[in-house]
């Protein structure tokens, strides 16, 4: 048993960590549980140290999480988010018991955040594009603060580079209308 770990950001950190969740990612592969979308079948998605899991049933998914707490002596931070399907007539049970990892049981949540970005069970995009406005207004706010005396030109390449943070927008899919146009009234009436 590990210890003492690495500091983050040290060289050594990814290469231990991907030897660490090597097999415990195989081991969730092989269970052959999982949904198929578009003809790929997905029942793990992994980036850095955030791990999702993606199941069909209560079931399966209780059974993936059994599968990663025999490869793991500790899961941090883990919650469950149950998607309705479109279809409403498809809905079998609101109340499922609840899933557990070991002896600790799992809550479900209807908010959660991953990478950065804020996932909703009803699959809307608005709080993300919120977050988006707001944090235009504050870098914008900081920017006129710290460099207002500049040239306008100095501060149109600072604004560009700095504040127009659209890296993440490609995958906004489901919004308001009225989401929308926050959007679009903050980054017109910025007035730089």
């Amino acid at each position: 048993m590990i210890q003492n770990g690495t500091r983050q950001r040290s060289v050594l950190s990814p290469y231990l960590f991907s030897r660490y969740i090597r097999d415990m990612l195989g081991a969730v592969a092989n269970s052959q549980i999982g949904c198929k979308t578009a003809n790929q079948f997905i029942n793990t998605l992994a980036y850095a140290d955030d791990l999702v899991l993606i199941a069909p049933s209560w079931r399966a998914l209780q059974h993936l999480l059994s599968v990663l707490y025999s490869n793991a002596n500790k899961l941090n931070k883990t919650v469950c988010m149950m998607f309705k399907p479109k279809n409403r007539n498809r809905i079998i049970a609101d109340v499922f018991p609840k899933l557990s990892v070991g002896d600790c049981c799992i809550n479900f949540v209807t908010t959660f955040k991953y990478l950065g970005n804020t996932l909703n069970d009803n699959l809307r995009d608005n709080d993300n594009i919120q977050r988006e406005v707001k944090n235009m207004y504050v870098r914008t706010n900081i920017l006129l603060r710290k460099f207002g005396e500049c040239s306008f030109n100095v501060k149109l390449k600072l604004f560009r580079n700095y504040c127009l943070c659209f890296y993440d927008i490609a995958l906004l899919h489901s919004y308001s209308l009225s989401s929308l146009n926050k959007f679009r009234s903050c980054y017109t009436t910025i007035d730089v």
